[in-house]
């Protein structure tokens, strides 16, 4: 996984097109429309997730369908709100894997709620595309999971390295959300920031929809790190800030890539600022797939894309391809998948999947740091692709 650490870009792909399989003067799509079923949560906590991905999933569907669609037909999607809760993403499973006209599943938002509804979907063999699911042991549950989601094995380690490497962090406190992704970010993370050299001084868990952390700021103070890590979301992230702040406690802190969204700085305001943080997408990044998607996605949300509105775009371009390639039986997904080759991605540049792990090699990391109210390139950070 590449590390971008200088402020001058380099590299590039060809502009992203969403009809790249199709013909350049194909005729709109028409007819009966080849549907992928979404779980993910359009109500309670995560409920903003699921406005983002549809975002983006529009996106890409206004230009599939555009250029020719699949194979002529429309593409579309049937969007069942799971709160991204285990059990309700079970009873979405059982209602997509028997509904004939769902030919692949995208979801859901969290791991927990992806791997409870997992053995469903393995079961009848149809594909699910955990596009947000960063937790290891998702693609694990069988070779009808797929995921373009970077693993927090993989991904940890780099936020250590940030941390520990980058900002020379010796003495850190963790806070993590206790959820199984929060609690597998952690141990990951501390493992690799012990092997990087720096101590462990203090863990603090606490539930997704905590309100409070004045006792738990006090425990983490009284244990003196030099800096605060958030295993955390960007609502929560931004929670903390302030309280840390409001504390009166002055530490560096340092935040996965799940927080990174404008709404970040949004809801935290001046608490966020000098936060650091990385991210897989950033819309500062010149190459001409990411500004053709910046540009799109603006013209026609009149608002900037943040990496949620990218990976959801990148996923439904992904599948066109694949269903224009190889076919849009559940069956003909399933095995295009293992063998697309370089999708234009905004995340990945190009996209081929890692057959033993299913999930897409070579992603790049981007060290950002908040300033001027705005994410920045963090000094001394370079790009190589």
């Amino acid at each position: 996984m590449s590390v971008f650490n200088r402020r001058q870009f380099v590299g590039g792909s060809a502009a992203l097109l969403a009809a790249a399989s199709l013909p350049a003067h194909a005729e709109p799509a028409k007819g009966e429309p080849v549907t992928m079923g979404v779980s993910g949560p359009l109500t309670g906590p995560n409920a903003q997730y699921g406005t983002q991905w549809k975002q983006g999933f529009d996106l890409a569907l206004d230009q599939i369908n555009a250029a020719g669609g699949i194979k002529g037909r429309p593409l579309a999607y049937v969007f069942e709100d799971s709160q991204s809760d285990p059990r309700q993403a079970v009873a979405v499973a059982q209602k997509f894997v028997a509904d004939k006209k769902i030919v692949v599943e995208l979801g859901d938002f969290a791991s927990p709620a992806s791997m409870a509804a997992s053995p469903i979907y393995q079961k009848a063999k149809l594909v699910q595309f955990g596009f947000t699911n960063s937790h290891p042991d998702f693609t694990k549950g069988g070779d009808y999971m797929w995921s373009n989601s970077v693993s927090q094995a993989d991904e940890q380690p780099l936020s250590a390295a940030y941390a520990v490497k980058t900002l020379g962090l010796k003495k850190i406190a963790v806070l993590h959300l206790n959820t199984d992704w929060g609690r597998t970010s952690k141990d990951i993370f501390i493992k690799a920031a012990k092997d990087y050299g720096a101590e462990i001084v203090a863990v603090e868990g606490y539930i997704p929809d905590e309100k409070d952390f004045r006792s738990t700021l006090v425990r983490v103070r009284d244990a003196k790190p030099d800096g605060l890590m958030l295993l955390s979301y960007y609502s929560d992230a931004a929670l903390i800030a302030r309280q840390v702040k409001q504390a009166g406690i002055k530490l560096p802190l340092v935040a996965a890539s799940s927080v990174y969204s404008p709404k970040l700085i949004e809801l935290g305001g001046e608490s966020v600022e000098g936060l650091f943080t990385a991210s897989r997408y950033f819309p500062d990044d010149p190459r001409p797939t990411v500004k053709s998607f910046v540009a799109a996605f603006k013209a026609k949300y009149n608002k900037e894309p943040d990496a949620f509105n990218a990976y959801a775009y990148d996923t439904v371009i992904l599948m066109g391809q694949v269903m224009n390639q190889f076919g849009f039986e559940r069956e003909q997904i399933h095995q295009g998948l293992a063998k697309v080759k370089d999708v234009p991605s905004v995340i990945f540049g190009k996209a081929t999947f890692d057959t033993a792990t299913r999930r897409v090699s070579g992603a790049m990391n981007v060290e950002l740091v908040v300033k001027d109210g705005r994410f920045q390139l963090h000094e001394g950070s370079i790009a190589t692709r």
